[in-house]
């Protein structure tokens, strides 16, 4: 199989033959080995493993991505943000820690976002309403 790993800023793996992968989506840990049927799914902030063609393993965090697996060999994922890493520990405390602080973070401003935005469309509502007791009447 190859694998294709990429961010909007740059591509972290490009078509490295693998023997295996393991990830993880909502519904629990997955691998995929070659011949695998076509195959779509996002994943969440998660570390994804593979094997190499020498047998070595190999770690990238990801801050959430899609992986899609087509024709049994071709294997791609697109990721906000990955980190390769050697050590499974050290990703694991401390890169997926950040991904999920970021996703917190993000997730408080959308809410700020949205309370600001129904504010002000009640704003502007409360204020047309008013102007129409204050119209002419003809």
């Amino acid at each position: 199989m190859k694998l294709t790993i990429t961010t909007p800023l740059e591509v972290i793996v490009s078509d490295v033959r693998i023997l295996s992968l393991r990830a993880e989506d909502a519904s629990g840990s997955f691998m995929i080995l070659p011949h695998h049927a076509d195959f779509m799914t996002v994943l969440g902030i998660s570390v994804v493993s593979w094997r190499d063609s020498k047998n070595k393993l190999h770690y990238c965090a990801m801050s959430k991505g899609i992986l899609i697996m087509t024709g049994g060999h071709n294997l791609s994922i697109a990721s906000r943000e990955a980190v390769m890493g050697h050590d499974l520990v050290d990703l694991k405390e401390h890169i997926l820690k950040q991904f999920s602080a970021t996703e917190a973070l993000e997730s408080k401003t959308r809410l700020s976002q949205e309370r600001l935005q129904a504010e002000t469309i009640q704003y502007i509502q409360d204020y047309l309403h008013q102007e129409d007791h204050f119209a002419p009447s003809t």
